[in-house]
C-alpha cells in the first residue's frame, strides 16, 4: 500500500496524463460498488510503469486494445503496465470495497431512518480506492465522473451537478439513474470527490470578482437538516470569497462551491475542489460554547483558501505538505479578524493552534516543517502540530519579517504563474524576496529546515528611580536542537491603571537575532508593571517574564484589558508548568483562581483542557486525588456563580463532568440528570445528557440499563457514539474486557464508533482497571498496524496507550517494545516515541511539583 517518493519521482519523468473517465454503480449492495476508469496518457514508448487500484476484484485490464490478464497484472494494490506506447489508453473493469473507517469510498446508513449515504475522503493515497489513478499530486488530469445511483438520491462531485437520466432498474427492482459529471479542470486526484445519498440541501449564490454568480449548496443529512445553520455558513462563505479574491488578485476558480456535512468523517474538513466535505459535529444539536462555533468558523475558511493555495496551485510532493496547510491555517485566522466577526481569531490561534505547535516542537519526533517524505507512511503521521499549528505560526512570523504588503503581493504573483501547475516552496519563496526586497535564503534554512522551539527571556537593570538603564532580550534553544534564529516581535510595556486594568502604554517592534540582543530604545523608560516579550505573539517563540513582570502576572492575569496580551501569559504558565519549572498545583490554582474572568470561549476552553490534563498527569500522585476533588468542587462552584446560561457556565459544567469523582459530585451529576437540581439558565440538552450519562457510568453510579433507556431516546448516529463510549465506560473488569474484544479483537466497528469506544475505555476512576491490559495493548499493536487502516490504527496506538499507568514502569515497557521494533516501522515508532514522551513529562512534573512549604 506503500508509495515512495522515488517511486513517484521515476513515474512522473515517464508519463504525463490527459483524462479519467470513471463510470461508478452504486447499486450493487452494501458490501462493493463497481468502477470503471479509462485513463488516457502519454508515455516514454517501450516504458512500464504502475497504476494504483485497491479493489476487491478486477474483472478486465485494456491497454492499448490490448487484453491483461488481471491475475497477472493486479495484486489488489497496483496493476503493472508494460510496453507503453508514446500515447496510450487504459479502461480497468472492476469492484472495489466500500470502507467504514472515513478512507476511500465511506458508506454509513443513518440509524434515525435506514438511508444510506456515501462520501469519499482521498488525502493523503486514497481516491486508488474509488478508481483505478496515478496517485500523486503532480500528476494532475482532468476527471470526468459518471454515476449510477438510486433515483431518489442526490449525488455531488467537483463539476456541477448533471439532470439525472432513468437508467434500468437494479436486481433488486429499485429505481436508478444516472448523473454524467462534465470534466473538471486539471486537478490531483486527492481533491476529488464523490458524495451521494439522500442528502438535503439550502442553495445560494454568491457574486465574484469577475462578474460571476457562483452557485453556494450547503449539505446534510435528511435527519439532521432541523439543525442546520445554512445562513451563517453562507454568511461566511461570502465573506471568505470577498477577502481571498482581494488578496490573492484571482477570481475563485471553480464552477460552483458546495459545503457538505458528513458523517464519520475523520479530520475537521476535506477541501476537495468545489465540493468541501466537513465533519457534521458542526451542525449543532445542542447548545454549544462559543469556540466550538468560532471553530467551525475558522474551518469553513481554512478549506475554502485551499480552493486557491491546494487546488488551484498544487505541491509537487507531500513534502510541501506543510505549505498547504499552513497557509491555509494562517489565511483563515486573518480573514477572520479583517472581515468577520471573529475579531479575537488571533488570540485563539495564541492559545488553540501554538499550544499544539509547542506541544508537537518539543516531542522527540519533532521535525524541520520542510520534512523529508521518503513515502506514503512519512506523510500519515506528518498531519501534526508541526505541518499545521507551527507552519502557520512561522508564516505568520514571515509576514512580520517581509511585511504584509510585500506577503501578499508575492502570493498575487505565485498565483497568476503557477494557476492549475504543480510547484514547490521555493516557487513561493522566489516571489516573496522580489516582493520585499529580503534575502529569504538564510531566513528559510534557520526557520524551515531546522527543529525546536526558542525561549526568549528578558534581562533588564534598573536604577534607584525605577529607569531601565539596560534592555536585553536572551535568545535560548534546546541542545537536542541548537538553533539561534531570527525573530521580528515586540515588547509591550503594561502598567495597572486607576481602574486596576492592565493597559498597555508602550510597544517596540525589532528584530531579535543571536543569542542576546540589545535594545537601547527601551533604556531610559521607566519600568512598567509588567513587560511582554513577542506581544501581539508575532514570534513563534516560549516567552519567560521577569521577576516583577511574574508577580504581576500572577497576582493580575484578570486584569489585562485586552484578550491577547492575557493568552500569552496563559501560554507561559502553562509551558512552564508542563517543562517542570513551576508546581502543577500553582498552575492548577492560577487557572481555578482566574478562569472565570476570562471572556474569550477559546481561552476558557484550552485552560480546561489543559487543567484536565495536569490533574490526570502532572500534580505529584500522593497529591493527585485530593487536588482533583478540590478543583472539581470549586469548578462546581464557578458553574453556580456563572451568569444563567452563559457560555462560560456550559463550560465549567461540562469540565465538572468530565472530572468529577467524589459522591457528592456525582449526587450533582444526578441531579442535573433528573431534574432534581438545577443551575440557573442551565439547558440541559440531549448532547449534555450524554455527557452526565457517563460520568455517572464512570462513576459506577448508573450501568448499561441506563445507557440503553438513553440509547432508546436518542437513537442517532451522535446517540450511538456516545453510547458506546458510556458502555465502554462501565467501571467493572467484565465491561472493560467485552469493550477490548470489540476494539482490539473484533475490529468490526467504524471509525466514529471505534474512538467513541476507545475514550470510554481509558474513562476511568480507579486506574487499575487498566492494569491488565498493558501487556495487551504492546502485543497486539503490531498486529493491528499491520491489518488495519492508518486511520484505525492511530486511533488504537494512541487512544489505548496506557499513559493512566503514569509509571517508569510504563516508560521501561515502552522502551523494550521500540527496542524490538522493526527498521521499517517508521510509524509506529513515531506514535510510541510520543506515548512515551507522555509519561516521561508527566514523571518530570510531578517530581517538581513540590511547594515551598513541602520542601
Amino acid at each position: 500500500m506503500n508509495l515512495t517518493r522515488a517511486e513517484a519521482r521515476e513515474r512522473a519523468e515517464l508519463i504525463n496524463v490527459d483524462s479519467y473517465d470513471v463510470a461508478l454503480d452504486l447499486t450493487r449492495g452494501g458490501q462493493v460498488f463497481g468502477t470503471t476508469t479509462t485513463v488516457k496518457f502519454t508515455a516514454v514508448p517501450g516504458s512500464s510503469t504502475f497504476i494504483d487500484a485497491v479493489t476487491h476484484t478486477v474483472h478486465s485490464i485494456t491497454l492499448n486494445g490490448q487484453a491483461l490478464d488481471p491475475a497477472a497484472a493486479s495484486d489488489g494494490v497496483r496493476i503493472q503496465l508494460p510496453d507503453l506506447a508514446a500515447t496510450n489508453e487504459l479502461t480497468v473493469v472492476a469492484d472495489a470495497p466500500y470502507m467504514n473507517t472515513g478512507e476511500g469510498l465511506h458508506r454509513f446508513v443513518d440509524p434515525v431512518d435506514g438511508e444510506v449515504y456515501l462520501y469519499t475522503q482521498f488525502e493523503v493515497p486514497d481516491s486508488r480506492r474509488m478508481f483505478a489513478v496515478f496517485e500523486q499530486p503532480d500528476l494532475k488530469g482532468t476527471f470526468a465522473f459518471t454515476v449510477t445511483a438510486p433515483s431518489a438520491w442526490d449525488v455531488i462531485s467537483n463539476s456541477p451537478t448533471p439532470a439525472p437520466v432513468e437508467a434500468a432498474p437494479g436486481d433488486d427492482g429499485g429505481a436508478r439513474s444516472v448523473w454524467t459529471f462534465a470534466p473538471t479542470p486539471r486537478l490531483s486526484s486527492y481533491v476529488t470527490a464523490l458524495i451521494a445519498g439522500p442528502y438535503q440541501s439550502v442553495r445560494s449564490e454568491v457574486s465574484s470578482s469577475d462578474g460571476r454568480v457562483v452557485p453556494l449548496g450547503v449539505f446534510a443529512r435528511k435527519s439532521l437538516m432541523q439543525y442546520l445553520d445554512a445562513d451563517n455558513i453562507f454568511e461566511l462563505t461570502r465573506q471568505g470569497f470577498e477577502f481571498f479574491e482581494a488578496q490573492f488578485g484571482v477570481a475563485y476558480p471553480f464552477e460552483k462551491y458546495d459545503q457538505l456535512f458528513v458523517p464519520e468523517f475523520n479530520a475537521g474538513a476535506m477541501e476537495n475542489a468545489g465540493a468541501v466535505t466537513i465533519l457534521e459535529g458542526y451542525v449543532f444539536r445542542s447548545k454549544v460554547t462559543g469556540a466550538q462555533i468560532e471553530r467551525r468558523a475558522i474551518t469553513v475558511l481554512h478549506e475554502l483558501a485551499h480552493m486557491w493555495f491546494g487546488d488551484l496551485v498544487t505541491m509537487r510532493w507531500w513534502n510541501d505538505l506543510w505549505l498547504n496547510e499552513s497557509f491555509a491555517e494562517y489565511m483563515s485566522h486573518l480573514a477572520a479578524v479583517e472581515n468577520t466577526s471573529f475579531t479575537s481569531a488571533w488570540t485563539t490561534f495564541a492559545s488553540v493552534e501554538k499550544s499544539w505547535a509547542y506541544r508537537q516542537d518539543q516531542l522527540p519526533t519533532t521535525h524541520p516543517i520542510f520534512a523529508e517524505i521518503n513515502d506514503l507512511q512519512d506523510v500519515e503521521v506528518n498531519f501534526d502540530g508541526i505541518t499545521y499549528a507551527k507552519g502557520a505560526s512561522v508564516l505568520r512570523q514571515l509576514v512580520a519579517w517581509v511585511g504584509p504588503e510585500q506577503f501578499m503581493a508575492g502570493v498575487r504573483e505565485y498565483f497568476a504563474k503557477h494557476a492549475w501547475q504543480n510547484t514547490e516552496l521555493s516557487d513561493l519563496m522566489a516571489e516573496l524576496e522580489k516582493a520585499s526586497g529580503r534575502d529569504l535564503d538564510q531566513w528559510g534554512r534557520l526557520w524551515l529546515e531546522t527543529a525546536g522551539v526558542n525561549t526568549l527571556t528578558p534581562e533588564l537593570e534598573v536604577d534607584g528611580s525605577g529607569t531601565l538603564t539596560s534592555f536585553s532580550i536572551v535568545q535560548s534553544a534546546v541542545a537536542e536542537w541548537p538553533t539561534i534564529r531570527p525573530h521580528r516581535l515586540a515588547v509591550g510595556f503594561y502598567n495597572l491603571d486607576s481602574a486596576g486594568k492592565l493597559e498597555r502604554v508602550h510597544r517596540e517592534e525589532l528584530d531579535v537575532d543571536g543569542e542576546r540582543t540589545e535594545v537601547p530604545a527601551l533604556v531610559g523608560l521607566a519600568q512598567p508593571d509588567l513587560i511582554l516579550v513577542n506581544d501581539d505573539d508575532l514570534a513563534y517563540a516560549k516567552v519567560r517574564l521577569d521577576e516583577k513582570s511574574l508577580a504581576t502576572a500572577t497576582a493580575h492575569l484578570k486584569d489585562f484589558s485586552g484578550s491577547l496580551p492575557r493568552t500569552l501569559i496563559w501560554n507561559s504558565a502553562w509551558d512552564a508548568a508542563r517543562d517542570g519549572e513551576t508546581p502543577a498545583r500553582r498552575y492548577v490554582e492560577l487557572v481555578l483562581a482566574n478562569v472565570a474572568a476570562e471572556t474569550d470561549s477559546s481561552v476558557i476552553l484550552v485552560q480546561l483542557r489543559q487543567l484536565a490534563t495536569t490533574l490526570n498527569f502532572y500534580v505529584a500522585e500522593e497529591h493527585r486525588v485530593a487536588t482533583t476533588v478540590a478543583a472539581v468542587d470549586t469548578l462546581w462552584d464557578l458553574a453556580s456563580a456563572a451568569a444563567g446560561g452563559s457560555d462560560a457556565q456550559l463550560q465549567f459544567v461540562k469540565s465538572f463532568a468530565l472530572l468529577a469523582s467524589s459522591g457528592t459530585q456525582l449526587d450533582s451529576m444526578a441531579g442535573l440528570l433528573d431534574g432534581s437540581m438545577t443551575l440557573d439558565g442551565l439547558a440541559v440538552d440531549q448532547d449534555l445528557r450524554w455527557e452526565l450519562l457517563a460520568s455517572l457510568v464512570a462513576g459506577g453510579r448508573l450501568g448499561q440499563p441506563a445507557i440503553d433507556a438513553e440509547l432508546e431516546r436518542d437513537n442517532t448516529a451522535s446517540g450511538q457514539n456516545a453510547a458506546a463510549l458510556a458502555t465502554a465506560a462501565i467501571p467493572t473488569p467484565e465491561a472493560k474486557a467485552a469493550a477490548w474484544e470489540s476494539i482490539v479483537v473484533k475490529g468490526d466497528l467504524s471509525n466514529a464508533l471505534q474512538g467513541s469506544a476507545v475514550t470510554g475505555f481509558m474513562r476511568v476512576l480507579d486506574r487499575t482497571l487498566l492494569e491488565p491490559y498493558a501487556e495487551k495493548y504492546f502485543d497486539a499493536v503490531p498486529g493491528i498496524v499491520a491489518d488495519r487502516t492508518h486511520a484505525l490504527a492511530q486511533q488504537i496506538v494512541v487512544g489505548l496507550y496506557p499513559a493512566l499507568l503514569t509509571t517508569q514502569a510504563t516508560v521501561d515497557r515502552t522502551d523494550a517494545f521500540l527496542a524490538e521494533l522493526p527498521a521499517d516501522s517508521a510509524a509506529l515508532r513515531r506514535m510510541m516515541l510520543e506515548n512515551r514522551d507522555g509519561v516521561a513529562r508527566a514523571l518530570r512534573a510531578r517530581a517538581a511539583d513540590v511547594l515551598a512549604d513541602e520542601r
